[in-house]
């Protein structure tokens, strides 16, 4: 087959269906390659570059469109796109069939088949073909980047001769792909990161990246994303406005906000309402990933940038991808050459477009002249379903206290025995050894039992093993040297005056780097 990349007509579009890199792989499949002149520059990608591994460069689109079977886009096709279309002919491309009736209509008329990226199910087999999660990735990312620019301050705190700078704090409302890739290049660039998702599935996920959930002091059965292909279904009224007031206390302590929420088919809802953004402090930054539907921010403006009256900038640029074309174009072309792979189960260049398989199904929103969109449900789950948590049950003040008198009891227990023990030890070993032994002896068990009882005392995160061991030694140094101040001999309690100094240095001291040491684990 013959497979071609146009030059994208949608203004301000830089990314292109085919890469040199997957003609390559392509071509290893038995197809030919094509590409109309000048596709790749916006995404710097040369003729010279496709030419150099064996692409075809055709001049004009619709001499593409004439030549090739396959036709690889990024932006669904306009009218004039559509008319070049004939029946035999096969279109890939996003083209969000459930928005877009009309041209779907168009397309059929054709006698095309129309294969939407963004239809591609959200299985596990079909994750490498996901350009919705491929460019929602580099969408999240990069919405981090402009919000740096916007913002004119470090993201990470510091401590400098010229003084401190507090750490950015960070909110990601929805934590799709698009928001998990948000999270994760706001707390590598030192941010205090905090995500809000309706999922419960994804509050492991957040928290495992180094943010922090929050959560809402609400009762509701939360919708398993198994049930809604891996996205979050609608909320109740009580929910959302439960959802709000969360974000009003919000407010005014964040710095940057990135909005992200989406449910497929429908308008964005608004979440980030104008007496939230009022509330912020001026220098502060929305990005609102969700522009291209209406906005998950009152205020938003689709394709613009804005500047509130109290100097909140709010970002609505719908582009994002497209401002890393390279990179994008990367991902999509690789999901192309994977959703090729799966058309060409031979690899030898025959193309089998089995209406059987999930994947291609899903996929496919036209085909031989009909329309198959919507698809019927996939054989397998998009994600497994949560397994329901075991709610601990709170204990109650008098079982609290049951239990806290239980604990004193076994350790006084405990303690006593070991006293006991000890007793018995002493006295076996005072039975046949010297009242001159026994007296240093006893000193030493005294010391050890009451350096133990010193460190053992203290949480394991306040200090090292080395230097609980050494605050150890140093506790049955210092008792040792106490009881021998009271000697006749000056030289004993020169001696003894010199270790209890030192060894209480040691001590203090410990613990005093220790403290400092937990200080430079702080953000604030």
């Amino acid at each position: 087959m013959k497979i071609g990349a146009p030059k994208e007509i949608f203004e301000g579009e830089a990314r292109v269906a085919l890469t040199p890199d997957s003609a390559v792989q392509l071509q290893k499949l038995g197809h030919e390659c094509y590409v109309e002149a000048g596709a790749g520059h916006a995404a710097g990608f040369a003729d010279s570059a496709y030419e150099a591994v064996g692409v075809t460069v055709v001049q004009g689109a619709a001499a593409l469109y004439d030549a090739v079977d396959f036709i690889a886009k990024v932006r669904p096709p306009v009218d004039a796109e559509v008319a070049m279309l004939k029946p035999g002919k096969t279109l890939i491309s996003f083209f969000y069939p459930a928005q877009n009736e009309a041209l779907l209509e168009a397309a059929k008329d054709t006698g095309a088949n129309v294969i939407a990226m963004d239809m591609v199910p959200r299985i596990s087999r079909a994750q490498k073909m996901d350009a919705l999660s491929s460019m929602a990735n580099i969408a999240g990312y990069r919405a981090v980047i402009e919000a740096g620019n916007n913002f004119g301050r470090f993201f990470t705190g510091q401590v400098t001769a010229a003084g401190k700078v507090p750490p950015a704090k960070v909110l990601v409302v929805g934590a799709g792909v698009a928001g998990l890739a948000a999270i994760g290049a706001s707390t590598s660039l030192g941010a205090i990161t905090y995500a809000f998702d309706v999922r419960p599935e994804v509050a492991e996920q957040i928290e495992s990246m180094g943010a922090e959930f929050v959560y809402l002091d609400f009762e509701e059965q939360a919708q398993d994303g198994a049930a809604t292909g891996g996205y979050a279904a609608p909320s109740s009224p009580e929910f959302r406005e439960a959802q709000l007031k969360k974000f009003r206390e919000l407010a005014p302590d964040v710095d940057i906000v990135i909005t992200t929420a989406l449910i497929p088919g429908r308008d964005a809802p608004v979440l980030w309402t104008k007496d939230m953004v009022e509330a912020m402090k001026r220098g502060s930054v929305i990005v609102d990933l969700a522009a291209e539907r209406g906005g998950n921010c009152e205020l938003t403006k689709k394709d613009e940038k804005v500047v509130t009256e109290n100097g909140v900038t709010i970002v609505g640029y719908t582009d994002f991808p497209s401002r890393m074309a390279q990179q994008s174009s990367q991902l999509y072309s690789t999901n192309i050459r994977h959703m090729m792979a799966d058309l060409t189960p031979g690899k030898d260049g025959v193309v089998v477009h089995n209406m059987e398989d999930d994947v291609i199904r899903g996929a496919t929103v036209a085909h031989q002249g009909e329309i198959t969109f919507p698809p019927p449900p996939p054989k397998v789950a998009a994600i497994a379903a949560q397994k329901p948590k075991e709610k601990v049950k709170e204990p109650t003040p008098e079982e609290r206290k049951a239990a806290e008198a239980a604990a004193f009891r076994k350790q006084t227990r405990d303690q006593i025995l070991m006293l006991g023990i000890g007793g018995a030890i002493l006295l076996a070993v005072g039975l046949v050894a010297p009242a001159s032994f026994m007296s240093h002896f006893i000193v030493f068990a005294l010391s050890c039992f009451v350096g133990f009882q010193v460190i053992w005392n203290v949480s394991h995160s306040l200090h090292t093993p080395l230097m609980a061991v050494t605050n150890a030694i140093s506790s049955i140094i210092i008792l040792g040297a106490l009881m021998q101040v009271g000697s006749t001999s000056y030289l004993v309690v020169l001696l003894s005056a010199v270790s209890v100094f030192m060894a209480g240095i040691n001590i203090f001291g410990g613990f005093m780097v220790t403290r400092r040491m937990l200080a430079m684990f702080q953000k604030s």
